[in-house]
């Protein structure tokens, strides 16, 4: 009976580590769909030097969340191995159907739809912002076009013929 318990005990501790990690996970995905509706928002300023800030702020993010992930990769593992199941093959889904705790069960199903939702509407302002850099890199390279001479209104090319030929100053007939 201890044995049971024992690992009764080893099984919620790996589906509350897969828990907390999601939990984590959403919580630094929800943080950059914050950063990244400040980016549109400095994107469309054009201040430059916010927008590095902005981006130095990020990239501590996707350290943080690669961190998280991994963690959760661990956290699957662990349970894979407790219920006999390929690591390699196990989802959210085979989870919610073999895991016996219907409490962490319910709560780990939460937490997947909440950074599933995060992640959507992350992508889509990352998607909002990408064509606000890239409008804004086509207006600064038709602010450049219109700046820059062309190389026909320099005096480097082709004279261009005129209309009326061009009359000799010296009399050929003499």
């Amino acid at each position: 009976m201890s044995g049971q318990r024992i690992r009764r005990e080893e099984t919620d501790l790996s589906i509350q580590s897969i828990n907390h990690a999601l939990n984590k996970l959403t919580s630094l995905h929800e943080s950059l769909l914050t950063l990244s509706k400040e980016k549109t928002e400095i994107v469309k300023e054009g201040s430059v030097a916010k927008l590095q800030s902005l981006l130095i702020k990020e990239q501590k993010f996707v350290q943080a969340i690669e961190q998280a992930e991994w963690k959760r990769q661990q956290a699957v593992h662990a349970w894979a191995i407790q219920h006999h199941a390929d690591p390699d093959t196990v989802t959210i889904t085979y989870i919610l159907k073999n895991e016996t705790d219907k409490t962490s069960g319910k709560e780990l199903e939460q937490w997947s739809t909440r950074l599933t939702s995060t992640l959507a509407q992350l992508k889509q302002q990352e998607h909002l912002n990408r064509e606000l850099v890239k409008q804004s890199l086509q207006f600064v390279e038709l602010s450049l076009d219109m700046l820059n001479p062309t190389i026909q209104g320099m005096n480097y090319g082709d004279k261009q013929s005129s209309a009326v030929p061009a009359r000799s100053v010296f009399d050929s007939k003499a």
